[in-house]
């Protein structure tokens, strides 16, 4: 029986979290007109209430091809991101392996400590490094630039900190059975490391694509130029007199990421079950 109403309410729960998505779904194939009588009263200047947005009852592509060819801005600023996200997820992935190897394989002086301090950084809201790193990227020239968003993104503690307990988990008989074989540390880390450590690493790629696909506050506050805005800004400043072309450009901005969870799915729930270990 307790399995029945476990099934029921994780069943209720699911159909809560993706209301929202059908919702949006289903108004971006509305009309203007149509969508208004759903949602206008909610707008400025609407009055009376809004009513949930069902199957639409003359579907249409309009708004699509507003969004995707009437104008350039939203494929602009769609390269923006993937030209801002892929080199980040990339550096990570390089970045974080290499240091994530060292902290679990190695022993030297301080090493808990600096770990300690890896993960108070990550621990740190935005917020609180906003000042000192907008102050070092202008000493670098890098404001309003892309790299003021790719460098310290590359750099991010929860690579070092996920990995390492992907690399915690690699035999330490193996290892010392391959340098035993004459291995050297390279080989030991492009042999054993690497290997044993790639859903670490895949998982890692998907997290990292999805928290940067997102990004509000880095862009808005380090790029000034809208023409270098990624599509996370793109789509709070579409007024309401395109209400239905907000819609589509969510759906069409969720697309990579939605695609990209179901494709990675195995590694991603892998990845949170190893962060979650315990030495």
């Amino acid at each position: 029986m307790m399995k029945y109403v476990r099934l029921g309410l994780l069943c209720l729960l699911a159909a809560v979290v993706t209301l929202p998505l059908v919702m949006t779904l289903c108004a971006s194939f509305m009309g203007e007109a149509e969508l208004m009588e759903h949602i206008g009263a909610v707008l400025p200047g609407g009055s009376g209430r809004a009513l949930t947005p069902t199957l639409p009852a003359a579907p249409t592509l309009r708004q699509y091809a507003a969004l995707l060819l009437d104008t350039s801005v939203y494929l602009r600023m769609f390269w923006n991101s993937l030209l801002t996200v892929v080199p980040v997820v990339l550096g990570q992935a390089v970045v974080g392996t290499l240091a994530a190897w060292g902290f679990a394989r190695y022993r030297f002086p301080a090493r808990d400590g600096l770990f300690m301090g890896y993960i108070a950084l990550m621990m740190m809201p935005f917020q609180v490094t906003l000042a000192p790193s907008y102050l070092a990227l202008d000493l670098l020239n890098l404001i309003d630039t892309r790299w003021a968003i790719i460098l310290p993104g590359i750099f991010s503690t929860f690579a070092v900190f996920l990995l390492r307990q992907f690399f915690q988990t690699v035999p330490y008989e193996l290892v010392e059975a391959a340098r035993i074989d004459s291995a050297g540390e390279a080989r030991l880390f492009v042999w054993i490391g690497l290997p044993l450590g790639l859903p670490g690493v895949a998982s890692l790629c998907v997290l990292s694509f999805l928290d940067n696909w997102n990004l509000i506050e880095q862009p808005m506050t380090f790029l000034k130029s809208q023409d270098k805005w990624p599509l996370s800004l793109y789509l709070p400043r579409i007024g309401e007199s395109n209400v239905d072309v907000a819609f589509a450009a969510s759906i069409v901005t969720l697309l990579p990421t939605l695609l990209l969870f179901f494709y990675c799915e195995s590694y991603l729930v892998r990845g949170i079950q190893m962060a979650g270990l315990k030495e």
